[in-house]
């Protein structure tokens, strides 16, 4: 497996790691691009904790800042690294299947 899809697998799973950012992930999915503070409106969380989720979400590339009315700043879910991340468990998955069909033929 390439360095930069594990290392991107990493990121993503980092940043699903917190339910918070999973429950930023899915307003973001649910309700299209939205500021920290729109967000704060759905979520039960200040508008400050979700800035600094947002920012590591955009470090992860799971979002992407884009400027908004007035200078406000709207974040929109970026799909490209989960399916890196998919491919990743993908090929782990194929691994272990590989692996246990070998292990079904010996002890078969």
């Amino acid at each position: 497996m390439a360095p930069d899809i594990e290392s991107v697998a990493e990121q993503v799973f980092v940043a699903l790691a917190d339910p918070t950012r999973r429950a930023i992930l899915a307003a973001l999915a649910t309700g299209g691009p939205a500021t920290a503070t729109d967000l704060a409106g759905r979520l039960p969380i200040t508008r400050q904790a979700i800035a600094k989720h947002l920012a590591l979400m955009a470090e992860a590339g799971l979002v992407a800042p884009e400027a908004g009315e007035r200078r406000r700043v709207r974040y929109r879910l970026q799909t490209a690294p989960i399916r890196v991340a998919q491919q990743f468990l993908a090929a782990l998955a194929s691994d272990w299947d590989d692996r246990l069909d070998a292990l079904k033929r010996h002890l078969g």
